[in-house]
């Protein structure tokens, strides 16, 4: 059973046994924590019977000097010293709950620490209740065959997809939850392929990924896959930290399965709980929620943002409240190493209203400037929309760096890769699906499944770093401009200036601004654009803002003419024949 939907939809069945007794938006408290533990279980087969006989013989010694020989005999970080397995479990049926229990509590601290996140043993009491625990775990224990031959990244589309299903039923966010696999495939070969020589060549490199929003870990398992298969001397620690429990407890099983340290993926807010304060990293990855508000740690923020400036991490400039993807960027800024240090490299997926909302000198024009002004923006990479399970919206990949190769400094790149002037039948960036996923219709070929390497071309046009109908390469002071305030004189009922010491006054009425490109003189702009319209109005030079955006569908703008009115009257000429033929037709 090699699709991972397959091995999903026979977890999913499972579910069935809840119907009467649970709500549906309720199943995943009972199939997610079952589908870890059972997970863990067959893992810790093999070794089983051996770790129970070392349990006997060492069960003398202390916690802290028992635990790590349990953890060499399993030869994992975890272990379980119970007599129950699944197998075992579904044998007796009545005295489960407290054979459960049994064998939850014979779990090291670690693992255990991930079934208290799913507050797991309030499902065992209710499915006790319903009788209806021994046909769940008799069911999981007959599906070992599901986890046979899975690898992490398999596996973590089996719990996205069942997040997914259980998303849909009560009508949650998928989308903040995971992101697609093609798009973080396409990701990791844009933070990794500049650094290829170095991470190809050497051996027994080793290297740190963060993501402050990792959920179910899906970011952190591809890029550890794709730096393995560049070389399997490599090795990446992974770092991560969570808001939602039962993603942070698939996370961190996955990292015990791995043999990743799961202390290094933390639990909480990332604003107001940072879990990894004085930890910096070589690289980082998110997808963090869309147009998801941050009330909930305003104050926490604010405070920060005003305390500490500069020193904290929000010195830049603050966001609206309604919309906080800019301030994980800023977290994941404040985690570069230095550039004499290494520095770091960054790709983060937003929707477009970083690009440009916010007019000049607000939060999120100060933050673009900040980062533009720093050269730290490397490229923005446009993607197909219907890309994300929940919105069809399109987003963006930003690649930030501070340490940009020398034919990049100074320079911006952007990349349109969203197909959209091309129909979807041979679309160049992504192939239409044959059945939607919520809202994905689209997904970007990787080269597997008979579909075309789209990743691959994307990538590329990234890394050649050459202009075409795709690319484009601009100045970092191509997206700066002056907001000028354009005054005109006020006058009063006859039409003569009104002076007030002799100067002439302004009249709010009449105020209007201009957005003066930075790389243009102000006064030429000015005699250019405004005086051959309104020869009375002059610059208000105390009230000049400077501003940043990046209006990214203007750049790659293709005009495209109006239809002939012949072509047009023969097209209406056609359809009247048509639509005749058929009322002559009806009539008869």
């Amino acid at each position: 059973m090699s699709n991972f939907r397959e091995k999903a939809n026979l977890i999913w069945s499972i579910a069935d046994l809840l119907r009467g007794r649970y709500k549906q938006a309720d199943y995943g408290k009972v199939i997610l924590p079952f589908t870890v533990l059972r997970r863990l279980d067959f893992v810790l087969e093999p070794t089983k019977k051996d770790v129970l006989a070392a349990y006997e013989k060492y069960k003398a010694q202390k916690p802290e000097i028992l635990e790590p020989i349990l953890n060499n005999v399993a030869r994992l970080k975890f272990h379980n010293r119970s007599k129950f397995d699944f197998n075992e479990l579904a044998k007796d049926s009545n005295n489960l709950a407290f054979n459960l229990r049994n064998y939850i509590n014979g779990f090291s601290v670690g693992a255990q620490e991930i079934i208290e996140y799913f507050s797991f043993d309030d499902q065992i009491r209710k499915l006790d209740e319903y009788d209806l625990l021994y046909q769940v775990v008799k069911k999981f224990a007959e599906a070992g065959t599901i986890f046979e031959s899975v690898d992490s990244i398999e596996m973590g589309y089996v719990f996205e997809e069942l997040i997914r299903k259980f998303a849909e039923l009560s009508n949650e966010t998928a989308g903040e939850h995971f992101t697609p696999r093609e798009v973080i495939k396409l990701m990791v070969n844009l933070l990794f392929r500049s650094d290829e020589k170095e991470l190809t060549v050497k051996d027994g490199i080793i290297k740190t990924l963060y993501d402050p929003a990792c959920g179910t870990g899906g970011m952190l398992s591809v890029a550890e896959d794709h730096l393995k298969r560049m070389n399997e001397t490599t090795k990446l620690e992974v770092f991560g930290q969570e808001i939602n429990p039962e993603s942070y407890a698939i996370c961190k099983s996955d990292m015990l399965i791995k043999g990743q340290n799961p202390a290094n993926i933390k639990f909480g807010n990332s604003f107001t709980q940072d879990g990894l304060e004085d930890e910096k990293f070589d690289y980082m990855l998110s997808n963090p929620p869309f147009g998801v508000d941050w009330k909930s740690a305003e104050k926490r923020i604010k405070d920060e943002a005003a305390n500490r400036g500069w020193a904290g991490r929000f010195g830049a400039g603050l966001p609206p409240i309604s919309d906080g993807s800019l301030l994980f960027l800023q977290q994941m800024i404040s985690k570069m190493k230095r550039a004499e240090d290494g520095g770091s490299r960054m790709a983060i997926v937003f929707n477009g209203s970083p690009l440009f909302s916010g007019g000049a000198e607000s939060g999120t024009s100060n933050i673009r400037r900040w980062i533009i002004e720093r050269d730290m923006l490397e490229a923005i990479i446009a993607l197909p929309d219907q890309l994300f399970y929940n919105t069809g919206i399109s987003t963006y990949i930003w690649v930030v760096t501070d340490r940009k190769g020398a034919e990049r400094k100074g320079k911006i790149q952007l990349v349109n890769a969203s197909g959209a002037a091309f129909p979807d039948k041979d679309n160049p960036f992504y192939r239409k699906m044959l059945r939607s996923l919520g809202n994905k219709r689209k997904e970007i070929g990787d080269g597997t499944r008979g579909l075309p390497d789209q990743i691959a071309l994307i990538t590329k046009l990234y890394y050649d770093f050459t202009e075409n109908e795709f690319c484009k390469i601009f100045d970092n002071e191509d997206f700066g401009y002056q907001r000028i305030t354009v005054e005109r004189p006020l006058r009063d009922e006859a039409g003569e200036l009104v002076l007030k010491k002799g100067e002439r006054q302004a009249d709010a009425n009449l105020r209007d601004f201009e957005n003066v490109p930075l790389k243009e003189d102000v006064d030429e702009y000015f005699a250019r654009e405004v005086l051959p319209h309104v020869p009375d109005a002059w610059i208000d030079h105390s009230k000049t803002k400077f501003g940043y955006e990046i209006n990214f569908t203007k750049y790659f703008y293709q005009f495209k003419p109006l239809r002939s009115l012949s072509e047009i009257r023969a097209d209406i000429l056609a359809l009247e024949a048509e639509t005749d033929g058929m009322i002559k037709a009806v009539i008869a």
